[in-house]
C-alpha cells in the first residue's frame, strides 16, 4: 500500500487538526512521539466518542488490540471491540483497505491520516476520515489513538452498520503520511525575538520608522 508525504495541512477536519496540533506540539521538543500520558488535549471529553484507543505489542507484523467501548465507529461495524485484536475485529474483507494503516503509523511512529468513501445502507456516499496518531514507551510505539469522522455531502446518513451494511469495499481517496512541516504555531501570536516594522503610511507628517524587538 503506497502513502504520500503530506503537511499537517492535509487534515480539514477542525476537531482533528485541534488534536494533530497537540501531538505536535509535544513532538516539536525531540522530534519523536511523545508518551500517551503526556497527551491532553483540550476538550477532550467531547471528542471521546470518536476517539479509539489501542495498544501495541511488540510482535512482526505488530498488532494492535482495542481498549475503547461505547463509540460511535462501533456503531458502524455493528459491535464493540473492547480487548479485541484489531484484524479479528475489522474482519478478512476489510482487513486489507485497514490494518496496513496502522502498520504504517506504527512503523514511521507519525501520524497517518486516511479517507475513503463508503456507502451506507441506503446507498449514500460518506466520507470515513481517520487521523492515526503514535505514542511512544521505551523508544517503541506503544500507544495508537484514532480519531474517525464521517461525512456525507447530502447531509444525514445512516452510522449503523455502515461499514458491514453491503459488500462495496471502502474506495480509498487519501493515505498520507504527516511528515513535512512538523511544527506548530497558534494562529495571531508572534514568536519571541521576532522583527517586527511599522511604519506610516499616512499622508501626513513623516514618522520616522519605529523597530521594536519581542522578546
Amino acid at each position: 500500500m503506497d502513502f504520500a508525504s503530506s503537511a499537517p495541512s492535509v487534515v480539514k477536519s477542525i476537531r482533528q487538526r485541534d488534536l494533530l496540533n497537540t501531538w505536535l506540539r509535544l513532538y516539536a521538543r525531540q522530534q519523536i512521539a511523545p508518551p500517551i500520558w503526556e497527551y491532553q488535549p483540550a476538550r477532550l471529553e467531547e471528542e471521546l466518542s470518536d476517539l479509539i484507543y489501542y495498544t501495541v505489542d511488540a510482535s512482526t507484523p505488530p498488532r494492535l488490540t482495542i481498549q475503547s467501548e461505547g463509540t460511535r465507529i462501533s456503531s458502524a461495524y455493528g459491535h464493540t471491540g473492547k480487548g479485541i485484536l484489531l484484524d479479528d475485529y475489522v474482519g478478512p474483507r476489510l482487513a486489507p483497505f485497514v490494518i496496513p494503516i496502522y502498520q504504517e503509523c506504527v512503523a514511521r511512529g507519525l501520524p497517518v491520516y486516511s479517507v475513503a468513501d463508503v456507502d451506507d445502507i441506503y446507498g449514500r456516499v460518506v466520507a470515513y476520515e481517520r487521523l492515526l496518531l503514535p505514542f511512544l514507551t521505551d523508544d517503541r510505539v506503544s500507544h495508537v489513538i484514532a480519531s474517525v469522522k464521517t461525512f456525507c455531502e447530502d447531509g444525514g446518513f445512516e452510522i449503523k452498520d455502515l461499514l458491514r451494511g453491503n459488500d462495496a469495499p471502502p474506495r480509498p481517496k487519501v493515505r498520507t503520511v504527516i511528515d513535512r512541516d512538523m511544527f506548530h504555531r497558534a494562529p495571531g501570536r508572534i514568536a519571541a525575538a521576532d522583527i517586527v516594522e511599522f511604519a506610516d503610511q499616512s499622508d501626513g507628517p513623516s514618522v520616522s520608522d519605529e523597530i521594536i524587538e519581542l522578546n
